[in-house]
């Protein structure tokens, strides 16, 4: 187990538009996962009556597109701006 990678625990770099929604990168997957949603609440984006649904901001909509999206599509469309 200890000689495993494990991908989320491996720091990668952000996009410009991704670090404007999490702030100054390398950091690992986790971390923006986590830093996504913090902005997801603060900014009370989830959708009222669906809150499996995401209506992006200015800043988030720069990284997974400015229509909603499922939460489950959203983890794809972010992790297109780590490397």
């Amino acid at each position: 187990m200890a000689g495993k990678n494990n991908a989320l625990q491996k720091p990668v770099n952000l996009s410009p538009e991704l670090e404007a929604v999490v702030g100054k990168g390398p950091m690992t997957r986790a971390q923006v996962t986590s830093k996504v949603w913090d902005h997801i609440k603060a900014n009370k984006l989830q959708d009222s009556k669906d809150k499996r649904m995401i209506n992006p901001d200015a800043k988030l909509g720069a990284v997974i597109g400015k229509d909603q999206i499922s939460m489950f599509k959203m983890t794809g469309a972010v992790s297109k701006h780590m490397s």
